[in-house]
């Protein structure tokens, strides 16, 4: 169900490492979790993370979650589709639904990230 290219947190964001930066949103589970997006607020171009910073916003139909670094690094894009479709969160929360893309400053800290089958076991434990 996860994609195995993407390292997943507790918190339930993702990111698919290119190279030197690394794609970043929220994990399908997550987003079922909130309900219909209504709106993801978005980290300006430029702005310096540290790992378990706040990156964003994310705003459902049923509540208001912040989304997480799972890495620190720089933020060098923003998915600005999700201004006019925050939808696409829902639709494809591991594609399309992205919310930034990273400059990484440690790659040491992937390290401490779930592979997709650590974090489905991890739900599982939630679900327990």
């Amino acid at each position: 169900m996860y994609p195995d290219d993407l390292l997943y947190t507790k918190d339930h964001e993702w990111i698919k490492v290119e190279g030197p930066e690394g794609l970043v949103g929220i994990t399908e589970f997550a987003q079922h979790q909130l309900g219909d997006i209504i709106y993801v607020e978005l980290p300006k171009v430029g702005t310096k993370l540290g790992l378990h910073q706040t990156i964003g916003v994310v705003e459902s139909v049923k509540s208001v979650s912040d989304i997480y670094s799972p890495v620190s690094g720089e933020v060098v894009a923003a998915n600005d589709e999700l201004a006019q479709s925050p939808d696409l969160v829902n639709k494809d929360p591991h594609g399309k639904g992205w919310v930034a893309r990273l400059r990484l400053q440690d790659k040491k800290e992937l390290e401490g990230l779930m592979s997709a089958a650590d974090y489905e076991k991890f739900l599982q434990g939630l679900e327990g």
